[in-house]
């Protein structure tokens, strides 16, 4: 399982809407091969900033199966418009996990 991670700086102001059009947008995504899920987290601290986080299969299903995708030219025209910078998407693969039981 591959973990995307991008670090989403929206325009201030804009909050709101961008969440409302965040979870419209989640039908694009979720209907990738691949895909296994998501979570969009707000940051305390700044208003303005979200971690992304998009669980795959492989790398692939997220750079070639979604970037490559229609799906992917709807979320672009739903989402990017919010983004000031543009996010750095980085992958990661689980290497040790630890969980409790409660």
């Amino acid at each position: 399982m591959i973990l995307e991670l991008a670090i989403l700086n929206v325009k201030k102001g804009l909050e709101k809407q961008f969440e409302i059009d965040f979870d419209i947008a989640g039908k694009y995504i979720s209907s990738i091969k691949g895909y296994k899920g998501h979570t969009l987290k707000k940051c305390i601290e700044e208003n303005n900033k979200y971690v992304l986080l998009v669980n795959w299969e492989t790398i692939e299903d997220h750079t070639i199966g979604f970037r490559e995708s229609t799906e992917y030219l709807e979320w672009k025209k739903m989402l990017h418009l919010y983004y000031d910078p543009f996010p750095t998407v980085e992958h990661y693969e689980t290497i040790i996990q630890n969980n409790t039981n409660s």
